[in-house]
C-alpha cells in the first residue's frame, strides 16, 4: 500500500534538492514523477488516512511545476535565481507599502462592544494585550507577544482582531500567506524579516502594533517534505519571535496574532513561541439567539417583523457559526426583496415571520464540520493556555 507513497516522497525530496540548487529542469521532472506516484496512490486508496495530506502536496507540486516552467521560458538560465519580490531594496530599505498597514483611521471602527459574542475571548485579549498597552509599568516580568487564535471557520477570529486593534488604537499589519511566501528562492525569509522590521519601526515610535497573520497554518505547518524556502521562512519567523522577548524589544507594544482553522498542522516550534493560545469556539445557543436578535433588528428598520421565535431559531442552528447565522439573515432579506419585486407589493405589506427563517435554515447547512469540534476541544486541552468555564 505504501510503496507508491514512499516513491513519491523519494522523488519529491530529489525535486526539492534540485529546486534549491537552481536546477529547475531536473526539479520539474522529479516533481512530475512525485505527482504521478501520489495520483496513482489516491486512485487505489482514496480513503487512506493521509489522503487529504497527499492531495495538498499534489496541488503544491503542480503549482511549483507551473511556476518553474514559466520562469524557465521567460528567463535565461543564468538569471533564474536573481529575481526578487522582497520588500527589502538592495540598499536595505524596507517598503511599508509591500504589506497592508492599516491605521485606526483606515479600517472599520468596530470595537468589543459591537461584537455580540466571544466574551471569554475578549477577556483573554484584555489580559494579554489591552492591559499591558494601558500600563506597561505593571509588568516587570514582561507580557506575551505572541497570540494564536484557533477554532472553526466563521467564528470571528478576524473580527475580534480588528476590534482589538481599535480598542488599543493600534497599527494593524494584515498579512496573508501570499504576502509573505515568495516565488523566488530565498526571499520568503527576507519578507518575514521585513514584516517584523516594519512592525518594530512603528512600535519604537510608541504606537501599539498588531501583526495579524490569517491562515497562519499555510505558512508554518510542518510537512515531511518541503518546497522552496518554507523551512528557511519558518526559521526566520522563529528568530524574529524570539527577538521580541530580547531586552531591546521587551517593552515595545508589538504583538503578533496568528489565526488558524487547523492548529494541529502547526510546527511545534511555532506553537511554543505563541504564549497565549486561545480557542475561538462556535456560538452556543444563547449567543446564536443574540445574533439572530441583533441582525433582525436591522431588518426591522425597513420591514415589519412579526413575533419571531428566536429560541426556536437558535435550536435549529446547533453547530452553525456566527458567519452562518449572518448569511441566513441576509438570505431571508434577499427572499423578501425578491418577493416584493416579483409581486409588486409594498414592503409594509410583507411581514417577516419565523417561518421565513426556518425555510432558509432548512436549505443552509452549517459550515462547521461537527466531527472536528471534538478535535478542537482536544487540541485546546493539550495546547490551549486560556479557558473560561
Amino acid at each position: 500500500m505504501y510503496q507508491l507513497a514512499d516513491r513519491a516522497v523519494e522523488y519529491a525530496q530529489k525535486a526539492i534538492s534540485a529546486d534549491k540548487a537552481g536546477d529547475y529542469e531536473t526539479a520539474v521532472k522529479y516533481y512530475k514523477i512525485a505527482v504521478d506516484f501520489l495520483t496513482k496512490y489516491l486512485m487505489l486508496y482514496p480513503d487512506a488516512p493521509l489522503a487529504d495530506f497527499y492531495k495538498e502536496l499534489i496541488g503544491k507540486y503542480k503549482q511549483r511545476i507551473t511556476y518553474l516552467e514559466k520562469i524557465m521560458a521567460e528567463k535565461p538560465r543564468e538569471d533564474l535565481s536573481t529575481g526578487s519580490n522582497s520588500p527589502v531594496s538592495p540598499g536595505g530599505h524596507v517598503d511599508p507599502s509591500a504589506f497592508e498597514v492599516l491605521t485606526p483611521e483606515q479600517r472599520s471602527k468596530k470595537t468589543f462592544e459591537d461584537l455580540v459574542d466571544l466574551e471569554s475571548v475578549k477577556r483573554a485579549l484584555k489580559r494579554t494585550v489591552i492591559y499591558p498597552v494601558k500600563d506597561p509599568s505593571l509588568y516587570p516580568l514582561g507580557w506575551p507577544k505572541g497570540i494564536l487564535l484557533f477554532g472553526p471557520p466563521g467564528c470571528g477570529k478576524t473580527e475580534i482582531t480588528i476590534a482589538l486593534a481599535n480598542e488599543v488604537k493600534a497599527v494593524l499589519i494584515n498579512v496573508s500567506p501570499a504576502t509573505v511566501v515568495s516565488k523566488w528562492l530565498g526571499d520568503t525569509e527576507k519578507n518575514v524579516k521585513a514584516l517584523f522590521t516594519i512592525g518594530r519601526e512603528y512600535a519604537f515610535k510608541g504606537l501599539p502594533v498588531i501583526i495579524f497573520i490569517d491562515e497562519v497554518d499555510a505558512l508554518f505547518q510542518q510537512y515531511s517534505v518541503e518546497v522552496g524556502g518554507e523551512k528557511r521562512g519558518r526559521n526566520q519567523f522563529l528568530i524574529e519571535m524570539d527577538g521580541l522577548t530580547s531586552k531591546e524589544h521587551a517593552n515595545i507594544p508589538l504583538f503578533v496574532i496568528g489565526a488558524t482553522n487547523k492548529p494541529w498542522n502547526l510546527d511545534i516550534g511555532f506553537i511554543r513561541r505563541f504564549e497565549r493560545r486561545i480557542y475561538v469556539p462556535p456560538p452556543n445557543k444563547e449567543v446564536r439567539k443574540q445574533l439572530f436578535e441583533h441582525y433582525t433588528k436591522k431588518l426591522a428598520e425597513k420591514f415589519v417583523l412579526e413575533q419571531i421565535d428566536y429560541d426556536k431559531l437558535a435550536d435549529l442552528t446547533e453547530g452553525y457559526s456566527s458567519s452562518d447565522i449572518v448569511s441566513i439573515v441576509k438570505e431571508v432579506q434577499n427572499n423578501i426583496v425578491e418577493e416584493i419585486n416579483e409581486k409588486g407589493i409594498s414592503p409594509g405589506n410583507r411581514k417577516i415571520k419565523t417561518e421565513d427563517f426556518i425555510e432558509v435554515i432548512s436549505k443552509h447547512k452549517p459550515s462547521i464540520d461537527a466531527r472536528l469540534l471534538e478535535v478542537y476541544k482536544e487540541w485546546n486541552k493539550q495546547y490551549g493556555t486560556y479557558s473560561e468555564e
